[in-house]
């Protein structure tokens, strides 16, 4: 399963495809930032989450999964008008399953169409103002899942810590050579077709989850493109490079996700 890489930005757009003009592809843009929904797995994020979210376009709906924060994450969010899902044992995973579950029961309730599912950190370390490029190509049916990858974009410096940049390195080289991929980063902006989601049936509870759903994008032989996006130094410490134990945790956790795929790949 190739991974595309699509690289052009919003306003070479109309060069690329040649069908739209700008109002169209503008008009196209707004319509699928309405059947999208943006997951944002938090904790202790009250510093960065509000400037998230004045980046953020307007969208269907914004989840905030609160991962056991103990300040003021989930009241900012709600007064946003955010949706907010509380899971209190702490894991990326965790959070992200919880959104992903709030997700399915709300827009039974309110009879909202989403067709795409975005997952961004709140850390503001991403830059949610590029969610139209991101979303592009699988508006012009090329990818049914889209990764933005800091290594082909621009990092501020220190954004990354060296054992972040080659941990990447390391596991999309294991990738790569597994599935015949052609991935860069497990970085955690990306957009998926909310059914393609679905379909994967993610399990991972923490660390793991970028790695399983690559993996099994992969596996699925879903159309998969990486957007170079901009990267930069998060508010305040992360919770994973931020410590040596978090790095070493995070990166056994990934590692180990890559071996159980190879493994389960490998025996059917």
């Amino acid at each position: 399963m190739p991974t595309f890489r699509f690289q052009q930005n919003l306003s070479g757009s109309r060069t690329r495809f040649g069908l739209a003009s700008e109002g169209r592809l503008l008009n196209s843009i707004e319509r699928a930032l309405q059947r999208t929904a943006v997951i944002i797995p938090a904790r202790n994020e009250q510093d960065s989450l509000p400037l998230v979210l004045d980046d953020l376009p307007n969208v269907g709906v914004v989840i905030i999964a609160d991962n056991g924060s103990t300040d003021s994450t989930a009241a900012i969010a709600k007064q946003a008008g955010c949706q907010v899902v509380s899971e209190p044992i702490p894991g990326y995973g965790r959070a992200c399953l919880a959104a992903m579950h709030h997700l399915e029961r709300f827009c039974k309730d309110e009879s909202l169409a989403i067709d795409y599912v975005c997952f961004l950190d709140g850390d503001y370390s991403d830059h949610p103002e590029q969610l139209q490029q991101i979303l592009l190509p699988i508006l012009h049916d090329e990818s049914d899942f889209v990764l933005g990858s800091r290594l082909l974009g621009q990092r501020e410096s220190g954004s990354m810590p060296p054992q972040a940049v080659w941990g990447n390195r390391l596991a999309c080289f294991l990738m790569n050579r597994i599935w015949k991929t052609d991935f860069t980063d497990l970085g955690p902006f990306r957009v998926i077709r909310r059914q393609s989601l679905i379909d994967l049936d993610m399990q991972d509870l923490n660390f793991g989850w970028t790695v399983e759903m690559q993996v099994k994008a992969a596996v699925a032989k879903l159309r998969t493109i990486e957007v170079p996006v901009r990267y930069r130094r998060r508010v305040g410490v992360s919770k994973i490079s931020g410590t040596v134990s978090g790095t070493i945790k995070a990166g056994y956790k990934i590692l180990f996700t890559i071996a159980k795929y190879a493994w389960k790949t490998r025996n059917g």
